[in-house]
C-alpha cells in the first residue's frame, strides 16, 4: 500500500517554490527519472504549461516564459538536462540577495521643512546683501510656513518660522521681528482650493466620454 498520500506535509521534503505546490515538485522530480532526453524534454514543456496555468499572474511579466523555465530548473535542484528554449540558470545566481544600497544619512533637525530648505538657504547666502537677498529670504520664510502648515494644519506663529530660519541658516540670517508672512488662513484656503481642483480633475478623468452620434446612421424616431 502506498502511504505517501497519508503523510503529513511536515514529514515530506520542503517545497522549493511554494506557489507551484507539491504536485508540481513531484512531477519535476519524476522528470529526472526519465532516461530518454526527448521524452524528458517533452514532459518538461508540458509541466511548464501547467505552471503557467497555475500562476497566471506571472504572465504580467514580459519574460514570464523564461522565468517559468528558470523555476523548473531551480525546483529540480539544477539537475535537469533538457533541450529547453533558454539556458539553465547557474546555481545560486537567482536566489542571491542583492547588495544593500544603504540609506541616505542626512542630519535633518526640522524634518517638516525637508532637506532642501537648508540647501536653498546656503544658496541665498551666496547672494549679495540687498533687496534681492531680502526678497529671497521672505519667499523662503513663506515657503517654510507652508511646509509647517502641511505638517501641522492648525496654526503657527510667524516668529517661530523666523526663528527656525535663523537656526537652519546656521544663525546667519536674522529677519526683522515685525516681518509679515502670508496669513495662515490664506495658506490653508489655498491648500484646500488646490486639493479640490485635483479631486475635480481626477473625477473628470473617470467619467466616460460621451458617445458621439454616427453621422452615417439615421436617428431613430
Amino acid at each position: 500500500m502506498n502511504k505517501e498520500g497519508l503523510k503529513y506535509n511536515t514529514e515530506r521534503e520542503d517545497l522549493i517554490i511554494s506557489e507551484y505546490g507539491r504536485n508540481i515538485q513531484i512531477m519535476i522530480k519524476h522528470l529526472l527519472e526519465i532516461e530518454d532526453k526527448k521524452r524528458r524534454t517533452d514532459a518538461a514543456h508540458f509541466i511548464v504549461d501547467i505552471m503557467a496555468q497555475m500562476n497566471p499572474q506571472v504572465k504580467e511579466s514580459n519574460d514570464y516564459i523564461h522565468k517559468l523555465w528558470d523555476h523548473l530548473h531551480i525546483i529540480s535542484g539544477y539537475k535537469l538536462d533538457v533541450d529547453g528554449p533558454f539556458d539553465p540558470p547557474q546555481p545560486g545566481v537567482i536566489v542571491e540577495k542583492p547588495e544593500h544600497v544603504g540609506y541616505q544619512k542626512r542630519d535633518i533637525k526640522h524634518g517638516h521643512y525637508g532637506f532642501y530648505t537648508k540647501e536653498l538657504l546656503k544658496k541665498i547666502e551666496e547672494v549679495e546683501e540687498g533687496p534681492k537677498r531680502d526678497a529671497l529670504l521672505l519667499a523662503m520664510a513663506n515657503q517654510m510656513k507652508r511646509d509647517y502648515l502641511n505638517w501641522n494644519r492648525e496654526t503657527v506663529n510667524d516668529l517661530l518660522i523666523l526663528d527656525d530660519l535663523y537656526k537652519l541658516s546656521g544663525e546667519k540670517f536674522v529677519m526683522p521681528m515685525d516681518t509679515k508672512l502670508t496669513s495662515t488662513n490664506e495658506i490653508l484656503n489655498k491648500n484646500v482650493e488646490v486639493q479640490q481642483q485635483a479631486a475635480k480633475k481626477k473625477k473628470n478623468k473617470k467619467q466616460p466620454a460621451k458617445k458621439q452620434p454616427n453621422p452615417n446612421r439615421p436617428n431613430k424616431k
